[in-house]
């Protein structure tokens, strides 16, 4: 029996970076997209649990600040491992980001291959 493929969500604003991420990782990962941190917490709270979480920063409403602290509140996803993957690339900002909790840091633009691998040394 083949072993059951990882769950990655992807919470990206951005219809055209959620196609290329999907597009990048439907091949190795089974994924579930949101198009904002509310969208996200609110599949989240139905019990759902991914292998890994990729989230975007510049979101309206609830950035990805906010969105990884309430994702972080709830007690069945303290231990997924959550990436920021964003156009953020200010060094200050990337580290707020891995010392509230982040594993990885991706910039956008990302190569996919490193994308890929940066993932799979997660789960």
């Amino acid at each position: 029996m083949a072993a059951e493929r990882k769950k990655v969500l992807l919470i990206d604003d951005d219809e055209i970076q959620l196609s290329i991420a999907k597009l990048a990782l439907q091949g190795e990962y089974d994924i579930h997209t949101a198009k904002s941190g509310r969208e996200a917490i609110d599949y989240l709270l139905l019990g759902n649990v991914p292998d890994l979480i990729l989230l975007d920063i510049l979101m309206p409403k609830m950035d990805g600040w906010a969105t990884f602290n309430r994702i972080r509140a709830i007690s069945l996803l303290k231990e997924v491992p959550i990436i920021f993957l964003t156009s953020v690339t200010d060094k200050v900002e990337e580290k707020r980001g891995l010392e509230m909790g982040a594993v990885d840091y991706i910039r956008k633009p990302y190569n996919t291959s490193d994308l890929l691998e940066r993932i799979r040394e997660r789960i």
